[in-house]
């Protein structure tokens, strides 16, 4: 029997038209009843760039099969934050659920069978907050299920519900208060992972990262949320470059290969967070952000903080 896909698709695009492209035609062959478009506007110091957004705008028009389609395109540049943080809240007050997808994204095609599969099964179990396509364990070992459940949270390619979403907090207004109370430590014994997320939240509160995706991840973890991963990664991010607004740099994450799932769908028995994955992927994470071993990248960022507070007393 052939899938149908009945689910909205999000789709987050900017300024690059030819990655944006390539994930459009992904899109025009699972063709969605129902497509919305978030989409920043230009920078003011970037030459060139209005027109790079109105080409890479048009590319919708390209929508040739029977689609509601819905856009949300800003005329001046709000930032990763607040447009993508602000366009979801517009998506999910047309949808109860949505596949979400951003323009350097390439997804398999059984990502969007088990997305909605998954936001079927899953709808009403307030322990799971997103699907992912991502799956950036490296796993060699065969799992025997489709899927596992993670406390990680990966958005290049996943799915969620309206009632996940609303439990938002993109201003992380009660960061200060959580993390005295060692907000991490309830999900990792890893002290070096979790040096790295308290720092990068306090980066976050204070608005030095514009990022829609570190309130989300912290979101997810406050109310103790689940996410489900792929036995195989489906999505491939073919955005890295110097054109990326974040992923610019050299990563082991560039380009993903991917694999088809099988179906039908194989489910755990029980929702626990796989530890062992989910130990391994921080260890590469990790890794990938080129961190000093701890608590030497504690002790080097203390001193950089103490170096950089003396100066501003100057």
């Amino acid at each position: 029997m052939s899938f149908k896909l009945t689910t909205p698709i999000v789709f987050i695009i900017f300024s690059r038209k030819d990655t944006t492209q390539a994930v459009f035609n992904i899109i025009r062959e699972m063709k969605p009843p129902k497509l919305l478009v978030i989409g920043d506007g230009p920078r003011p110091n970037k030459a060139g760039e209005a027109e790079k957004v109105a080409e890479t705008r048009a590319i919708i028009q390209q929508v040739d099969w029977e689609c509601e389609v819905h856009t949300n395109f800003s005329d001046v540049n709000l930032g990763c934050r607040k447009r993508i943080s602000g366009g979801l809240d517009w998506a999910f007050s047309i949808v109860d659920e949505a596949i979400i997808l951003e323009d350097d994204c390439i997804a398999t095609k059984s990502f969007f069978q088990y997305c909605q599969e998954l936001l079927e099964k899953y709808r009403n179990d307030t322990r799971i907050m997103l699907i992912s396509g991502d799956n950036k364990s490296f796993s060699k070992d065969e799992l025997e299920t489709s899927y596992y459940f993670t406390r990680q949270v990966q958005i290049w390619g996943w799915a969620t519900w309206k009632r996940a979403w609303e439990k938002m907090d993109i201003n992380m207004t009660d960061w200060p208060e959580i993390d005295k109370k060692g907000f991490m430590n309830q999900y990792s014994p890893n002290k070096a992972f979790n040096f790295y997320w308290c720092q990068l939240f306090r980066l976050l509160y204070e608005n030095r990262i514009d990022s829609w995706a570190g309130p989300w991840v912290y979101s997810v973890w406050k109310e103790s949320g689940l996410s489900i991963a792929p036995k195989y990664n489906l999505i491939s991010n073919i955005g890295f470059g110097e054109e990326a607004t974040h992923t610019n740099d050299k990563s082991v994450f560039d380009s993903m290969s991917t694999r088809e799932l099988e179906f039908p769908l194989v489910h755990p028995k029980y929702v626990m967070a796989d530890s062992v994955r989910d130990n391994r992927e921080m260890k590469i994470r990790l890794k990938d952000a080129k961190r000093l071993p701890y608590p030497l990248d504690m002790w080097a960022s203390k001193l950089k903080w103490f170096i950089i507070k003396r100066l501003l007393k100057k």
